[in-house]
């Protein structure tokens, strides 16, 4: 499995309301926080506050609101009862107590800070300094303690992530970003869309204990870490939620021994307790033990991909900002984020996937290339919006999500400044007629026929936009059935054949065995030939299904460079060499040696969930010749036009469309399948 391992080093520390050491804190100054009213102007604008305070040597102005998406409602809270049955509450969670700005007149500036227990609590960065805020016990006049975080290289050795740059290189190799480029010098001023990461931590006992046993301490705790890392992202448009917290109050549910064992062990927890209780798109084991150096690992663009969406991290002390980074950095990972190198840079001398320790509120330029080659590849659970009934909705002007009311929202009054269509009150600028959308180009809809979202294969369909809409219609793909390349069927936007998935694993000149490999092979139930895991038991190939297991190769000449943990197993059946490869629950990526769903396998037949099954076709509202053979079916059962074609009867040649449906409707699924 491809795991990043984050090794650091400081010296012991420990405090209470932020008294440490001087490893990591300097001095506290003492702040009194002045509200500010009717100033600057974010006067203009609503649902903002202001609060002037006077630290390292100046006075600051930090503009901030509230946060939405935070946590969701009902918080499901599961702890254990000593006899160790599980048990769920709903506590209440404040709704209006977590906020997130920036400091006036500092473009590199990031606030997160709760009132949730009274006082500031949380961070404030500026340029490369960062400083955490608390307020100070049983104080009558609002006062609180500010300390600047310090990393100064003199203080203590540099933290390093134990990957090293030869095995890093290796795996971009592995991973083919053709996409990916490090010489990008910025990705400020890209147009994204906001997205949302479904959060799910557990707290293991130590840190329970650590706590004072005090399950509201913990909850508070955890919120205030969200709230750091949710600002840390808000740049990428990624919305964390924390949609459950588990606290393991009677002892931990694995053995916390070695960062790497618990982090694999934790995914086989998680795949059989949790995965089907709670809903997530990442998980994360906080642990108050501590490993030495290693303080944090995860699996690499493991997210929405069950049980790898998951990663560890230390929460050995009380730092919220410090312990806030790490998860931000390993949650990172998660997302397909790499070690910066020396061709990743940000506004900020270091960045948030720096291998080394620091402070920093900026992700560089390589983290979002990566980010976003994954998040169109693999991050299919990032696009679910959030349910309404569950999900704190607090709707405002410049929370960069459109809402009812809105023509756009650029966010904070220093975004707008750049956005070239939309104002600060959420509304147009004069002339433009959008603001945002894979249809909208310089605030103007993007003429009917301009292509919105390419092809990226034979059973997947072009969208163009109408001329009509600033967003690209709906994704659509050739209907399930249809033929594609080497007698295959397009199944599910994906044209499946076993010689094409050896190719794709040994290279251009393999391709499938004989039957009577997959017969030997696939009828063992081992981790080389099986047809699925039960219950950790790897079930056998009925002969009917041999087609429909792993898939086994011939014609081999090398072997190829795969992820670390990935075993190639060579099988001899009379005088035929087969090949296939292994699969195991601690990979970091999808099993590419499972025959795929839609792949052939007989007259008719497809394989579906390790079945070879019978592909019995029923009436369709959509046919060929529905589209006078000038369009394709999708899978709507629509019409798609090819380009220069219109409907209804395609006799007048214009410039391309979208998807139209036919007059009649659909009457039927395109397939069923028959065990």
């Amino acid at each position: 499995s491809f795991l990043l391992l984050c090794q650091y080093s400081c010296l012991p520390w420990k405090f209470q309301g932020f008294s440490a050491d001087e490893c990591y804190f300097s001095s506290p100054e003492l702040v009194i926080p002045l509200k500010v009213t009717g100033w600057g102007r974010n006067a203009k604008v609503p649902g903002w506050l202001s609060y002037s305070l006077r630290f390292g040597g100046q006075r600051h102005i930090a503009h901030m609101k509230v946060k939405k998406f935070l946590v969701s409602r009902p918080l499901p809270v599961f702890t254990y009862t000593d006899q160790r049955s599980l048990h769920q509450d709903q506590p209440f969670v404040p709704d209006d107590c977590y906020y997130h700005g920036y400091v006036e007149g500092v473009p590199n500036s990031l606030v997160a800070l709760s009132t949730c227990s009274g006082g500031f609590r949380g961070i404030l960065q500026i340029n490369d300094l960062a400083y955490e805020i608390e307020p100070v016990r049983f104080s009558k006049t609002f006062e609180h303690w500010v300390y600047r975080l310090d990393v100064d290289d003199t203080q203590f050795p540099r933290m390093r992530c134990g990957l090293t740059e030869e095995e890093i290189a290796r795996q971009l190799e592995l991973q083919e970003l053709h996409n990916f480029t490090l010489t990008q010098s910025s990705y400020t001023g890209w147009w994204t869309h906001l997205r949302l990461l479904e959060l799910v931590v557990i707290v293991d006992n130590l840190r329970f204990v650590h706590s004072g046993s005090n399950v509201s301490v913990v909850q508070n705790d955890i919120a205030n870490v969200v709230n750091i890392i949710n600002s840390l992202y808000h740049p990428l448009e990624l919305d964390v939620t924390l949609t459950g917290l588990e606290i393991w109050t009677e002892g931990n549910q694995i053995a916390t021994v070695t960062m790497d064992k618990m982090l694999e062990d934790f995914a086989i927890w998680k795949f059989f307790n949790l995965d089907n209780r709670l809903p997530h798109d990442a998980a994360h084991l906080f642990i108050k033990k501590s490993f030495g150096m290693q303080l944090g690992l995860s699996y690499v663009a493991g997210v929405c991909q069950y049980p790898l969406n998951c990663g560890t991290d230390v929460f050995e002390d009380e730092s919220l900002y410090d312990f806030g980074l790490i998860v931000t950095h390993e949650l990172g990972h998660n997302l397909g984020m790499l070690h910066d190198t020396q061709f990743c840079v940000c506004e900020l001398q270091y960045c948030i996937m720096f291998p080394s320790r620091t402070v920093t509120s900026k992700f560089s330029n390589c983290s979002y290339g990566e980010f976003w080659d994954n998040v169109m590849r693999n991050g299919f659970c990032l696009y679910s919006a959030p349910d309404p009934e569950r999900i704190i909705r607090i709707k405002y002007c410049g929370n960069l999500a459109v809402e009812e009311g809105e023509e756009c929202d650029c966010g904070t009054i220093a975004q707008c400044t750049r956005d070239p269509c939309c104002l600060p009150d959420c509304t147009l600028k004069p002339g433009a007629a959008c603001a945002f959308g894979s249809c909208c180009r310089k605030c103007k809809v993007s003429s009917a026929g301009t292509l919105c979202r390419k092809q990226i294969n034979e059973c997947d369909l072009p969208e163009w936009c109408n001329g009509t809409s600033h967003q690209c219609p709906e994704d659509v793909y050739v209907q399930d059935g249809v033929p594609c390349s080497d007698g295959a069927y397009c199944y599910k936007k994906r044209c499946a054949d076993r010689d094409g998935q050896c190719r794709e694993i040994f290279g251009r000149d393999a391709r499938s065995a004989s039957q009577r490999c997959y017969e030997e092979v696939n009828t063992q139930g081992d981790r080389f030939g099986h047809c699925g895991v039960s219950d950790t038991v790897y079930i056998k190939c009925a002969v009917a299904d041999i087609l429909c297991g792993r898939v086994q190769c011939a014609n081999v000449g090398v072997i190829p460079n795969l992820k670390e943990h990935s075993t190639v197993h060579q099988f001899h059946v009379n005088d035929t060499t087969c090949w296939g490869t292994d699969y195991h629950m601690g990979m970091s990526i999808p099993d590419i040696g499972q025959v795929r769903d839609g792949t052939r396998c007989g007259q008719k037949k497809i394989c579906v969930h390790s079945r070879c099954v019978s592909m019995v076709r029923e009436p369709q509202a959509c046919q060929p010749e529905t589209c006078h053979m000038k369009g394709v079916c999708n899978n709507k059962q629509e019409c798609h036009c090819n380009p220069g074609w219109a409907p209804p009867y395609f006799g007048d040649a214009i410039q391309p469309s979208h998807s139209l449906s036919s007059t009649s409707p659909p009457v039927a699924k395109v397939l069923e399948f028959q065990l």
